[in-house]
């Protein structure tokens, strides 16, 4: 019965006449009996154990598939594919998205001849050629063209073979991406480049720019063939050395006019370098920097000398057909009279077609009555008339031309014709369109550039006032962009801003503006974000995660992965009055406010950013006047040996601010070298140290210190760094021998030949040296073993990590290096006597830190360095 008590009671057949016997069997019976509860609980335990690898077993398969789904969506994520052939057995698989790439089967082995079968047959050698060179155990990395699902798709194979001991290929496992839309569109911007370069090159009017003085920037060679001048000539030279003396005020008053940004259509006479004149008719536009100010002109030339030759036949003898442009005469009823053979190859009318009609026959229906009325009125006026005018075909083209009539007169004054000149100058709106796109769109890109954003912002602005509708302007940096340049070159940073305009585009809505305003900065302009500023603030925050999150995405840049990660800053704007400069401003203050929170994220601008930034600005402009003032002080920082002793100092600068108080040099220091102060503060700093330094040297218990003074890299790379330290050590009678300068590896390395004469130049007068800050920079042993330093410093950042690894043995080496170069070793930033005992057992002899007193003026080193001392004697 389950759970209940057995009583077990023995007794023998026969009595209790052998006992021995009896308790023979009887020992017996509980043996068994204890074999059987034995057996029984292995049993058990066998059991338990099987059901715990089973569900080991089932866990691991969890774990297994989980990882097959993570990497089938990583790969739909990346839309890379991935393969494995099997080289002996010739089969092959695929995962779902390498199938869909290439346009297999899932789950359905393949071959090699298979694969080849559906490569374009030019591609095959080379794939052949890779795989051979693979088989070699080079890399296999190709690009062909293959066709998927009837159409023909650029892919991209990549793979890494696996060979046995003797060198027999056994798989490969490799990746499948498809790279068509590259491809097409590195084929489409080449053809754009092309095209531009061709419009520019082949345009049938001068392109000419110039700068606010008047200067030459820009002319393609159509320009040069106007003025007869090569364009390596005319580049750099004024546009009053093609201007004729007499008419020299007039192109005074225009190069005014587009100063004043006034745009116009003129004629003008140019004289060309052989004395030759240049009738022609100019189109200028005024050039606007990125302040908004004008900075120069750009003009369209059309060359109108035969037309002008044209009007000088006409007025002699009425009417001269010769001319280039088409022509036409009409009596006073407008009807059609004649016209030339140009008239007939520009409009496709033959004369037959055209005589007795009226013009109104070329009628493109783009011009109302009131251009024609105010057309007629100035030619019974005037006599003439002469503007654009848009007319069509015979073919039904409408097309651009500069239309000139003239009214013909008989001698008694009476009109009795109408002569018309016409030029199509359909190329030239063409070149106008390029050229419009070339100042304000971004080449790299197509982006809108800084100029139209700048226009779209101010339109915005004025909208926002009228309706009511909160706006914001994000501003985007790509994190670390300088050193994708710096590594893989310039080409692959352009593809990788080819790649984020593109998501940006794709990212915003059709009705939001995008831009770029140079190198890895980009905008994005939302208008229309609804009357609510919170809800405006929370849409333009949602848009700018997803710019984020797309920007996030990995690159692949020339065949390699690029990771890279966008810095935001958003400025909301609404009907409060607002300059478009200041909305971009306050967008690109709260972007390094995003960098300086650690990059790859947003941030709203505040207006106590602006405040913080004035007060920075504030600060370096009282800083110009600190050092004469005498607001800057040195404090010093003791250096002790192993039993605490005061054997030197290093001196650091101090801002005693009349308002802010003492201020650290992390806060003024980066300002001085960027205001071009490092020459002056050094030169105080320099004279300072020497004059305490000849003050201790008048004082027994400090004469045989040592200072230490740190150059910057500003203040050593200026050639008058002997000159100034030779005089502060003249004018204050401070034993050269005692002062230490303090370099730091960067600053030596910037040109390591100068750095290497001035310090033995100073190396001379007895000046000592310290490589400060030793391990966090680059020297090579060859350049240190040239250097005549004294001492190594070891970095702060190596002395706090001496504890954390007990296997660390940098201490060591840092120790073994110096006496290998017969230097003297010091450890900055020693913070605990821990640190201090373990730098001493590896053969450090003078340490500098907190442990042994904090910076301060001159009277307190002593105290401090006496203080260390006392807490050295009380710990042994």
């Amino acid at each position: 019965m389950p759970n209940a008590t057995w009583t077990l009671s023995l007794s023998p057949i026969d009595g209790w006449g052998d006992p021995i016997g009896l308790g023979v069997r009887a020992g017996l019976s509980l043996l068994f009996s204890l074999l059987l509860a034995t057996l029984a609980k292995l049993l058990v335990d066998a059991r338990t154990q099987k059901a715990r690898l089973a569900m080991k077993v089932a866990e691991r398969t969890a774990e297994v598939r989980a990882r097959e789904v993570d990497l089938e969506r990583a790969e739909a994520i990346a839309q890379v594919g991935s393969w494995d052939f099997d080289v002996q057995a010739n089969r092959a698989t695929a995962s779902a998205v390498a199938c869909r790439i290439t346009g297999g089967l899932p789950d359905t082995p393949f071959s090699l001849k298979h694969f080849l079968e559906q490569v374009h047959p030019e591609d095959r050698a080379t794939i052949e050629a890779a795989w051979q060179a693979a088989l070699r155990g080079e890399t296999y990395d190709v690009e062909h063209r293959s066709l998927v699902d009837g159409r023909l798709r650029w892919l991209r194979q990549r793979a890494v073979l696996h060979f046995d001991p003797s060198g027999k290929p056994l798989r490969a496992l490799g990746s499948v991406e498809d790279i068509t839309e590259r491809k097409l569109a590195q084929e489409a911007l080449h053809r754009s480049e092309a095209r531009l370069r061709q419009i520019l090159d082949t345009a049938n009017e001068g392109i000419w720019t110039i700068d606010i003085e008047g200067r030459t920037t820009f002319a393609n060679p159509r320009m040069a063939e106007l003025l007869g001048c090569p364009i390596d000539r005319l580049v750099g030279r004024s546009f009053f050395d093609f201007v004729d003396p007499d008419i020299r005020g007039i192109a005074e008053q225009n190069l005014a006019k587009r100063r004043a940004g006034i745009a116009e259509r003129h004629e003008f006479r140019f004289k060309r370098p052989d004395g030759s004149h240049l009738w022609t008719l100019v189109s200028t536009n005024p050039l606007y920097g990125e302040d908004g100010e004008v900075n120069g002109a750009l003009a369209m030339i059309t060359d109108i000398s035969a037309r002008k030759e044209a009007e000088a036949e006409l007025r002699i003898a009425a009417i001269a057909f010769e001319a280039q442009e088409g022509m036409l005469v009409t009596d006073t009823n407008e009807r059609i009279l004649r016209v030339n053979k140009a008239f007939a190859r520009i409009t496709g009318y033959p004369p037959e077609e055209a005589v007795g009609k009226t013009p109104r026959l070329l009628g493109s229906g783009r011009h109302g009555t009131d251009f024609f009325t105010e057309m007629w009125k100035h030619i019974l006026e005037h006599g003439y008339w002469e503007g654009e005018i848009w007319n069509r075909r015979k073919s039904g083209e409408i097309f651009p031309d500069w239309m000139t009539i003239t009214a013909v007169k008989d001698a008694l004054g009476r009109m009795t014709h109408y002569v018309g000149t016409l030029t199509d100058i359909s190329q030239r709106k063409k070149d106008e369109e390029a050229i419009r796109r070339l100042a304000f769109y971004d080449p790299l890109t197509g982006l809108a550039n800084r100029r139209l954003m700048l226009d779209r912002l101010n339109q915005t602005l004025a909208a926002s006032a009228r309706s009511g509708q909160d706006g914001a302007m994000i501003f985007i940096d790509l994190d670390n962009f300088k050193k994708l340049n710096d590594t893989r070159g310039h080409h692959i940073g352009d593809l990788l801003l080819e790649e984020v305009a593109r998501r940006l585009t794709e990212t915003v809505r059709k009705s939001d503006s995008v831009a770029r305003l140079g190198g890895d900065e980009f905008v994005v302009l939302l208008q229309d974000l609804g009357d609510d500023p919170a809800q405006a603030a929370a849409l333009a925050e949602a848009v700018g995660e997803k710019v984020i999150a797309a920007l996030g995405m990995p690159y692949m840049l020339a065949g390699a992965e690029h990771s890279s990660s966008p810095s935001l800053g958003i400025a909301m704007f609404n009907r409060e009055p607002h300059t478009a400069e200041e909305i971009l401003k306050h967008a690109d203050l709260a972007m390094y406010q995003a960098k300086a929170a650690g990059r790859n994220r947003l941030r709203f601008y505040d207006p106590e950013m602006q405040a913080s930034v004035d007060q920075r600005g504030t600060l370096e402009r009282e800083l110009r006047h600190a050092i004469g003032e005498g607001q800057l002080v040195l404090y010093y920082q003791s250096q002790v040996d192993t039993q605490g002793r005061v054997n030197g100092a290093e001196a650091l600068v101090r801002w005693r601010h009349p308002q802010r108080g003492l201020i650290p040099p992390a806060q003024f220091i980066g300002s001085a070298e960027s205001l071009g102060l490092a020459l002056p503060l050094g030169r105080w700093v320099l004279a300072s140290a020497c004059a305490q330094l000849a003050e201790w040297a008048r004082r027994p218990e400090s004469a045989g210190l040592n200072l230490a003074v740190n150059i910057s890299g500003a203040y050593f790379r200026r050639p008058e760094l002997v000159e100034d330290i030779s005089r502060a050590l003249d004018e204050s009678g401070a034993n050269p021998r005692r002062l230490r300068l303090e370099l730091a590896e960067a600053t030596l390395l910037d040109d390591p030949e100068d750095s290497l004469a001035k310090m033995i130049a100073l190396k001379e007068t007895g000046v000592g040296f310290t490589l400060d800050n030793f391990g966090s920079g680059y020297c090579s042993l060859s350049y240190l073993k040239r250097l005549p330093l004294d001492q190594l410093k070891i970095a702060p950042a190596f002395v706090r990590e001496v504890l954390e690894d007990s296997a660390d043995a940098t201490a060591d080496s840092f120790v073994a290096l110096a006496e290998s170069l017969g230097l003297a070793i010091m450890a900055e930033g020693v913070e605990t006597e821990a640190q201090r005992d373990y730098l001493a057992h590896h053969g450090c002899r003078t340490f500098q830190g907190f442990l042994f007193g904090l910076p301060g003026p001159a009277d307190a080193l002593f105290t401090a360095g006496a203080q260390a001392s006392s807490r050295r004697d009380d710990a042994a």
